[in-house]
């Protein structure tokens, strides 16, 4: 059978805006608290941002370039353009009108006022004037354009403010001119007024005194605008003999490139709006008239100013220290069996005690470890250089191409350099995604290597943000594995065969294909055959193709996709038996899991990677098996919990949409709100018997029995 067909796809960046908007469904949820809402409100804007960064950008540069060649799901570069500018458009009129109709009121409702000039009190009026004068005003700069000053550079994500100026004294259209003023980066854009909770846009602040800076003129028109450019870039390492000095290079290059979008003040004239676009030369498509706040990324900086509610917030909650963690030797701990953490529930902090313990462990030999994404301040940087420093072997992998990171770890990797560690830079042509920790020890019965493998990142806080999952270990088998990535990665070493781990991009691919086939294998044979996966994107070709595969052979497939999918449920003889979730709530899925019932032997792996064509094909990526029974059981539980979420899930429909789970009859269960709970119920007093025993973490059993799977 044929599961190539175009039509049997779906296009990878219209989904991606398909998983936006159930961003904003969060927004638009009344049963989440206020704030919260206002705070996804704000992450439908990053991501939107971020979105033309990187693909409209991609796309704009093959449709420069005349590239025809359709996607999987058939549509070329022009195309898919315009059928993404045909549902953002509508998008972002779906994002002002929840702020406007739906968020602004209830703030306003308990105190809570972002007011415009025209709304201000005497006092807040005065309070304006103080602020503009002895405070903005000087740091200010008009930039006028006419010809001997061209249209001054925009950068990217920059608000800007563009006006129409007319001499005083003279007829209007004589006497028309062009200028433009930024808004200053180096002020908190929400102003707080006096009165409590009373705030203002900066912008706003600047507007009724900008004539100020023009004397002799008076302005006609004020309006805010804003662009975003490309900023993704590749860097061609095959040339580049220096690849720090390459990406510090892009890096300088990168702010100068095209625009992408232009947000304008839905008000603005005529007259403004095209000399705007012309200037920025910017396509029609994607000039955006914002009925609102230009920027609402800016309401995250709002939520935070906002004092005395914290009713409208998510209850904060300290995540679980298994006892087993908490005892000083974390490498007893290990010794005595693997330990899963999952995250945020179970905290990080071992995961950065353990570096901590090896930095000054007279036992401990070397530290090995990957870093794609860290804190801006992480102490896990602070305690490899510390181990530099006390004679530890460190070499740490800093990935320099992670997206939107690059300068971060562009600064981390020259500060390990200065204190000692070895840093390395990963494989040409291929990003480092994988999350690896090895620590070599010397001990009474030899060398012994301890191990800790993750779905998300080192970054101590995005995993209070993230839904992750770790594993501790010292299993000799992963460990020699990891010396062989390790080397692998380092130096000139090719392994042709891993024992137990496998890698993107030698293994991973062929080995899911192989357990795949396992699974079709079994249903023909007419026994139970189940594959359950978990992840953040669907969208690589093959992969989709052997799902369609499994279940037309009668291979029952639960997805768990929280972003990206490019697979289609319900075709007649192909995908009848493919049943695809997606949750969005609290935290950010992030994990990924892959389950293969195996005629009972039930195998289950978890993954640094997608099933994204690049991270099966153009990342170094890490799958490991979870070998412990009770750590498969927990993992099999947390799946089937998640699968029974009906607050936050949305379910994949045959044309494309994903609707709410039909509640009726049903017991309600938010999966996340349901492990923070157990999560707190579980930090009980520990008793001395408890603290000499791994203890694992288990979730609250689900409020009904589990569904039959056969």
């Amino acid at each position: 059978m044929n599961f190539a067909k175009p039509e049997y796809f779906v296009n990878r960046e219209l989904s991606w805006v398909d998983f936006d908007d159930r961003v904003l469904e969060e927004a638009r949820d009344k049963t989440n608290p206020l704030l919260e809402r206002v705070r996804f409100l704000g992450i439908t804007q990053s991501n939107l941002d971020e979105f033309f960064m990187v693909r409209v950008a991609s796309l704009r540069k093959m449709q420069a370039v005349a590239y025809a060649t359709p996607d999987v799901a058939g549509l070329t570069p022009t195309q898919q353009l315009a059928a993404l500018s045909a549902k953002i458009h509508p998008l972002v009129e779906k994002q002002y009108s929840t702020w406007s109709r739906s968020l602004l009121p209830q703030l306003e409702k308990v105190g809570i006022n972002l007011r415009t000039y025209s709304e201000l009190s005497k006092k807040q009026l005065s309070f304006c004037s103080q602020y503009f004068h002895q405070v903005l005003y000087p740091v200010l700069t008009p930039l006028a354009v006419d010809a001997s000053r061209p249209f001054p550079f925009i950068g990217n994500n920059t608000l800007n403010l563009a006006l129409r100026l007319v001499k005083e004294g003279t007829a209007e259209k004589k006497e028309r001119r062009f200028a433009m003023v930024q808004v200053p980066t180096v002020f908190p854009r929400v102003v707080t007024l006096p009165g409590e909770n009373q705030f203002i846009l900066l912008e706003e602040v600047i507007k009724p005194f900008i004539g100020e800076l023009f004397t002799g003129f008076k302005a006609k028109e004020v309006q805010s605008f804003r662009v975003i450019r490309d900023m993704d870039f590749d860097v061609a390492e095959a040339d580049a003999s220096d690849l720090m000095k390459e990406i510090v290079h892009q890096l300088a290059m990168r702010e100068h490139t095209k625009v992408m979008r232009l947000e304008l003040a839905a008000e603005t004239s005529k007259t403004l709006r095209k000399r705007l676009v012309k200037a920025l030369a910017v396509h029609e498509a994607d000039v955006y008239d914002i009925k609102g706040p230009i920027d609402l990324t800016v309401l995250s900086k709002l939520v935070k100013a906002i004092k005395n509610h914290p009713e409208l917030l998510y209850k904060p909650f300290k995540s679980y220290t298994q006892p087993a963690l908490r005892q000083p030797d974390l490498f007893a701990a290990i010794r005595q069996g693997d330990l899963f953490l999952h995250h945020p529930y179970d905290s990080f902090d071992p995961v950065v005690q353990l570096i901590k313990q090896a930095a000054t462990d007279p036992d401990t030999l070397a530290i090995k470890m990957t870093l794609y994404r860290v804190s801006s301040d992480s102490p896990i940087i602070q305690y490899l250089g510390a181990a530099a420093q006390n004679g530890k072997q460190v070499t740490v992998l800093v990935e320099l191409k992670a997206r939107f990171d690059e300068e971060n770890n562009v600064h981390w990797a020259n500060e390990l350099e200065k204190k000692g560690c070895h840093v390395i830079y990963g494989l040409v042509g291929l990003k480092t995604h994988c999350k690896l920790l090895l620590i070599v020890r010397r001990e009474s019965e030899g060398i012994r290597r301890y191990m800790h493998m993750a779905t998300g990142n080192y970054n101590d806080v995005t995993a209070r943000l993230y839904t992750d999952m770790g594993l501790f270990t010292a299993d000799p088998k992963m460990a020699v594995d990891a010396s062989n990535i390790f080397n692998m990665l380092s130096g000139f070493s090719e392994p042709d065969h891993f024992a137990e781990l496998n890698i993107a991009p030698l293994t991973l691919r062929d080995f899911l294909n192989d357990r795949f086939d396992d699974e079709i294998a079994n249903a023909k044979a007419g026994k139970k055959a189940l594959i359950r996966m978990k992840m953040n994107s669907l969208s690589d070709k093959q992969m989709i193709e052997k799902i369609y595969a499994a279940a037309a052979a009668g291979v029952k497939v639960d997805l768990i996709i929280r972003g990206i999918c490019c697979l289609k449920v319900d075709l007649p003889g192909i995908s009848e038996n493919v049943t695809v979730h997606s949750i969005v709530g609290r935290f950010l899925e992030h994990s990924r899991i892959y389950y293969f019932y195996a005629a009972g032997e039930e195998k289950l792996y978890l993954s640094s990677a997608d099933l994204m064509n690049r991270n099966l094909s153009r990342r170094v990526e890490l799958l490991f098996p979870i070998l412990q029974a009770d750590i498969k059981a927990q993992i099999v539980q947390i799946y089937e919990l998640m699968w029974q979420d009906n607050l936050k899930t949305r379910v994949l429909q045959a044309d494309g949409s994903y609707q709410k789970v039909d509640r009726r009859g049903l017991t309600p269960l938010d999966v996340q709100a349901h492990l923070v709970t157990a999560a707190v119920a579980a930090q009980r007093p520990i008793t001395a018997v408890e603290e000499k025993r791994p203890d694992h973490f288990v979730p609250l059993q689900k409020p009904w029995s589990p569904v039959d799977d056969d």
